[in-house]
């Protein structure tokens, strides 16, 4: 298999405010809108945020009315430290602070309308991707 693309599909109750948050605090941009539906994208990553409207009728009936809970879209970023100012000035809720882990991971976690919970991580002491 051959991955030209990764694609993070969110349902939410309200995809204007959440295709407006990842474009403020993230930089990204609409690709792609219709009726119920957002793609987003950043011109330096290959990956697409996908926003359905909940209760969509093109999803199975079991799963169309489905929150996305639990799931955490995380970005490795350059300067986490710069970004956690900037989050701060911007007013983003914070639901963990910068902090490091014990395998070296340093991370935080804010969270968006519907819930959606966004990571900002590095990994100073690591190897490079």
């Amino acid at each position: 298999m051959k991955v030209k693309e990764a694609v993070v599909g969110l349902n939410v109750d309200d995809v204007g405010a959440v295709s407006a948050f990842f474009a403020e605090h993230f930089g990204f941009e609409e690709l792609f809108a219709a009726d119920g539906f957002a793609a987003l994208g950043r011109s330096d990553t290959a990956m697409t945020l996908a926003l359905h409207r909940r209760g969509l009728e093109i999803f199975p009936e079991s799963f169309r009315d489905q929150p996305s809970s639990g799931v955490i879209v995380a970005f490795r970023v350059e300067d986490l430290d710069a970004e956690e100012r900037r989050l701060r000035a911007e007013g983003v809720r914070f639901l963990l602070p910068l902090t490091t882990q014990e395998w070296g991971e340093r991370a935080l976690l804010v969270q968006g309308p519907d819930g959606i919970v966004v990571e900002l991580c590095d990994f100073p002491d690591g190897p490079e991707a």
